[in-house]
């Protein structure tokens, strides 16, 4: 892993800078001022409940957690930290997704932990483990540090043994924060503690009363007999919002940012963490990805991108990058943003060699690859993300890599895979994008009014040029069509619209420019002419 967020140029800026990673661990320093106490190691901590696959939302949360503790160390000259990304998987399955096979299955275990319910895709012991290692196979391809805890391993084990006895020696502190803010029907079933029954198996939502708390017994109806069981060694787990503080408390963690949906959670688990003789972490309130209708994204409904779908059309950088920006407010995650997001992030990248150490620390490709133990790349790309995708959108859906390639070959000298293997993988995204939410949508139109005569200008004026011409000239000559007022376009705009719809089949488009230089003078020359034929 590279050292770059502690590189001797950044000690100083970091300290004042106003990046958000920066920011959120300035509230590390201030909590401990002179080091975490027995110079133990600084605790970050991400939570997943897996009982749906995980999506970017999921991801991101390490993302960014990951950001803010190597903000931490760089503020601190390199302090020592660990990430724990913990899975609550003793959980019991409440629904069942709706993006999973075998629903009828899975309906017979409503209930019982998530790794007691045999996995529905055929592969791992069970569906949590199954996407348990969904999250982790990601979390490793992307480079994060991290230590993953399950949460049934912790409990079974009789880890968590301690903390649950402290629990039930404050069962009541619990219920008088808890209580008031639940309604009268729920109040009158709640318990902080949930047994894990003999009988059924099934993680029960009953009253229970406290028998013994040094020894972990407690009384409750199960299937109509009142029995008494001890919640030691996975006889039983916790109500999440106890959970979590009871995990804050126990594992003494630092930091741990959650959604604006958990807000109100968030404040009862820092009372109750309390009411257990610990302290809530630090952490920020990170605003929710909506799909593109503006609703919120759902493991269960399944409405959100999955990570696989990201990377199909686009970088693993690009991700990460849409990740960073802005996590106070609300974005709509889709497919439409990706190669906007694949392209800021070059043009960020772009940025990065010659900026001041200040501006390179507000800069997000900075946090991206510091996130990924990375420097961040010095290589620059010929072409744009949005550029490539006009390129094989015309050339077709039939189009090959090797065809791509030889076209690139014309306007960039010596492009080729082993050169740009990032343009290599970038290409193949285009491609699938332009497959599945391109080519389906093309539609070019008719050149109307003073269009067609100013199409038949531009290709008079391309059949002059020499093929190696520079797309600066190609533009000036874009742009003094467009101008000429017997045409009829009220600003350039307009006469840019009239090329990407009448040439492209789309609304919007490139530079026209660079696209004629790398398309081709002559192969543009032909789309001309089918335009106006």
């Amino acid at each position: 892993m590279t050292d770059l967020h502690l590189h001797p140029s950044l000690r100083e800026p970091a300290q004042t800078s106003k990046a958000w990673p920066f920011e959120e661990a300035r509230k590390l320093v201030k909590r401990y001022p002179g080091g975490k106490p027995g110079g133990d190691p600084v605790l970050f901590e991400t939570g997943y409940g897996p009982s749906g696959l995980p999506h970017i939302g999921t991801f991101n949360e390490v993302l960014r957690t990951t950001m803010v503790r190597r903000a931490y160390e760089a503020l601190t000259g390199g302090a020592a930290t660990r990430l724990v990304a913990f899975s609550d998987d003793m959980d019991g399955l409440r629904k069942v997704p709706d993006n999973v096979p075998n629903g009828d299955m899975l309906r017979e275990y409503l209930g019982k932990p998530l790794t007691a319910i045999p996995d529905p895709f055929g592969k791992f012991e069970s569906f949590a483990h199954h996407n348990n290692a969904m999250l982790r196979e990601f979390l490793d391809r992307f480079g994060f540090e991290y230590e993953f805890v399950s949460s049934t391993e912790r409990y079974r084990s009789g880890a968590f043994d301690h903390a649950l006895k402290n629990v039930l020696r404050h069962n009541q502190d619990i219920l008088d924060i808890m209580l008031p803010t639940l309604r009268a029907e729920r109040a009158a079933t709640y318990s902080p503690i949930l047994p894990v029954s003999p009988k059924s198996g099934i993680v029960l939502q009953v009253p229970v009363t406290v028998v013994d708390a040094d020894a972990g017994l407690v009384s409750f109806e199960d299937e109509g007999e009142t029995i008494t069981h001890s919640i030691l060694g996975g006889g039983a787990k916790l109500q999440w919002k106890v959970d979590w503080a009871m995990r804050w408390v126990a594992l003494g963690v630092d930091y741990e940012m959650y959604g604006k949906d958990l807000t109100d959670s968030g404040t009862q688990s820092g009372k109750i963490a309390k009411a257990l003789g610990g302290r809530k972490p630090e952490g920020l309130i990170y605003e929710m990805f909506l799909d593109e209708k503006g609703e919120k994204i759902s493991k269960s409904k399944g409405n959100g991108l999955s990570i696989e779908e990201w990377l199909s059309y686009g970088s693993e950088e690009s991700l990460a990058f849409f990740a960073f920006r802005e996590p106070k407010a609300a974005k709509q995650l889709h497919i439409g943003v990706v190669p906007k997001a694949v392209d800021e992030y070059l043009q960020m990248r772009g940025n990065y060699p010659a900026q001041e150490p200040d501006k390179k620390l507000g800069n997000p490709v900075h946090h991206v690859h510091v996130a990924r133990g990375q420097d961040v790349p010095a290589t620059e790309l010929p072409v744009t993300f949005g550029l490539l995708l006009n390129l094989v959108g015309v050339m077709g859906a039939d189009a090959s890599k090797e065809q791509i390639w030889r076209y690139l070959g014309q306007y960039v000298e010596g492009a080729d895979a082993a050169t740009y293997p990032e343009l290599d993988r970038l290409i193949d995204n285009a491609m699938a994008y332009n497959r599945d939410y391109v080519a389906p949508t093309l539609n070019r139109r008719k050149p109307q009014g003073g269009e067609g005569p100013a199409l038949k200008e531009l290709d008079d004026k391309l059949a002059t040029l020499p093929a190696d011409a520079s797309a600066d000239d190609i533009q000036n000559i874009v742009y003094e069509i467009g101008k000429n007022e017997a045409y009829g376009f009220e600003n350039l705009r307009d006469w840019f619209k009239a090329l990407y719809e009448t040439l492209l089949g789309s609304s919007a488009g490139p530079r026209m420019g660079s696209f004629i230089a790398l398309f081709g003078i002559d192969n543009t020359r032909r789309l001309i002419a089918e335009a106006l034929a």
